[in-house]
């Protein structure tokens, strides 16, 4: 059957299927593709148009898996052992540690399946990233993927659903019967022996995020598609589904003010950080700059930036650093003078050049001739009320650079619950007999409150695969 923009969409909505899988990024896709791998007849929703599908996976470069050695896309080893404890070393540790340990050891295999689906790797990548050994980056990035994995999906002969919204789920007892999917302005009613949610979560749902953030949630950037609400979260919970995962838990990166409110992506963050200080509204230095390297701590400063006044934050740094990070994507604000950035920037120049005089009145004299972006080089201040404890040199060598951020929300930690094979809990301690859940959506039985470059579409892939199967599974059996 051919996808539904040529003509299928009735024919598609007509019959029974084995497994629908509802959702068209990462997971969803790996998800279809291991359902039919297992023998059963799979349906894909995407709710977006098939210019944008793929959900948050457009966004993303790379994944990040357990290997013994060094790889052709890889330049050593990244053992269980070292991985389990980077995870552990993120936020409060892994909320399910059971969970967690299975996705680890599945993630060894990951790779190869990728790449017998479809998807295409290059060579490891060198610089300040620090990821060349431990992540696999995507050739061309996850549009890429995506695309790669869309095409398999029509090699196979799976069908795609665009533009079409989950609504409602039937339930007899513990068993999805049927969905309400709304499509070209009708709803239909689909009939199916399996569903997967593979629908992201709800980070653009901004009244949601707010009954736990409160306003500040108005001030955030969501990164990836206006379509991640959270309904078809939001309709598992109100059929009882357990939850998984903090209500306030989310990955989130510092990114340009001047971003989209939406859809923003990749292109939006901000890697400066770590080289230059940052300042709140209040013109304070709030954190540690450079506690870790990039791919550990890059994605706590959302989180930082979201309790600070205003929702808002301010970096600066000096030309001694300018060009040693992804340049921004709107540019940067510049001068002779912290206090002529400042002024840019709507801070009060004054204030702001009190504190950078403050923080370098802490910085070791030999600072520069020490600094080494490659790795944590130990070159820290001393006597600050917060020290900065690698890659702390004085601010002092003109042009000086700023820039404003904001929280970019890439997506939420709260989900549905799952047994280790990706069936979706109840409250009461049962589980859905035919539902089952892979990606964002239940990443919450993984990460707490911190996150690892590349680590969610490791979730995705283990999860899809494991959702996948086992739908086929119990169709079978």
């Amino acid at each position: 059957m051919r996808h539904s923009r040529d003509g299928a969409a009735a024919a598609v909505l007509d019959q029974d299927w084995d497994v629908v899988v509802v959702g068209g990024g990462n997971a969803a896709l790996v998800s279809a593709m291991s359902a039919h791998d297992h023998g059963a007849r799979v349906l894909v929703l995407e709710r977006s148009d098939v210019t944008f599908r793929g959900g948050n996976s457009r966004h993303t470069r790379n994944i990040r898996c357990v290997h013994e050695a060094g790889t052709p896309y890889n330049t050593g080893a990244y053992t269980f052992d070292e991985m389990w404890k980077d995870l552990c070393g993120i936020g409060t540790g892994p909320s399910d540690e059971e969970l967690a340990d299975l996705t680890l050891r599945e993630s060894i295999s990951v790779p190869a399946w990728m790449t017998a689906h479809g998807a295409q790797f290059q060579p490891p990548l060198a610089g300040v990233l620090h990821l060349g050994r431990t992540n696999t980056f995507f050739l061309g990035g996850g549009k890429a993927l995506v695309n790669h994995y869309y095409r398999t999906l029509r090699s196979l002969g799976i069908p795609v659903l665009y533009q079409a919204k989950v609504t409602e789920f039937e339930f007899d007892g513990d068993r999805c019967t049927a969905l309400l999917v709304e499509h070209a302005g009708a709803t239909h009613r689909l009939r199916t022996k399996a569903v997967v949610t593979a629908s992201g979560g709800f980070e653009a749902n901004i009244p949601w995020l707010a009954k736990y953030w409160g306003d500040a949630a108005y001030n955030y950037l969501i990164r990836g598609p206006e379509h991640n609400d959270g309904l078809v979260l939001g309709k598992l919970l109100e059929a009882g589904a357990r939850s998984a995962g903090e209500e306030k838990g989310f990955h989130s990166v510092a990114c340009d003010a001047r971003s989209p409110k939406f859809d923003g992506g990749i292109a939006t963050r901000l890697d400066c950080i770590p080289f230059g200080v940052v300042l709140n509204n209040r013109h304070e230095r709030f954190y540690d700059e450079g506690e870790d390297i990039w791919p550990k701590r890059y994605a706590i400063w959302g989180r930082n930036i979201a309790y600070q006044p205003d929702q808002i934050a301010y970096a600066y740094w000096d030309s001694k650093v300018q060009g040693m990070f992804l340049p921004p994507m709107y540019g940067v604000f510049s001068g002779d003078s912290i206090g002529a950035v400042a002024t840019q920037l709507g801070q009060d120049p004054e204030a702001a050049e009190a504190t950078i005089a403050a923080y370098n009145a802490g910085v070791a004299r030999d600072a520069s001739g020490r600094f080494d972006p490659a790795g944590k080089d130990g070159v820290s201040t001393s006597g600050l009320a917060i020290d900065k404890t690698n890659w702390a040199q004085a601010i002092d060598t003109g042009p000086f650079y700023g820039i404003p951020m904001r929280p970019g929300i890439t997506f939420t930690y709260m989900g549905v619950q799952v047994d280790r094979e990706a069936r979706v809990r109840r409250e009461d301690g049962s589980r859905f007999a035919n539902v089952f859940a892979a990606g964002e959506i239940m990443s919450g039985n993984i990460l707490s409150s911190g996150y690892m470059a590349g680590f969610g579409m490791t979730i995705g892939t283990v999860w899809g695969r494991i959702a996948g199967r086992e739908a086929a599974i119990h169709v079978r059996d």
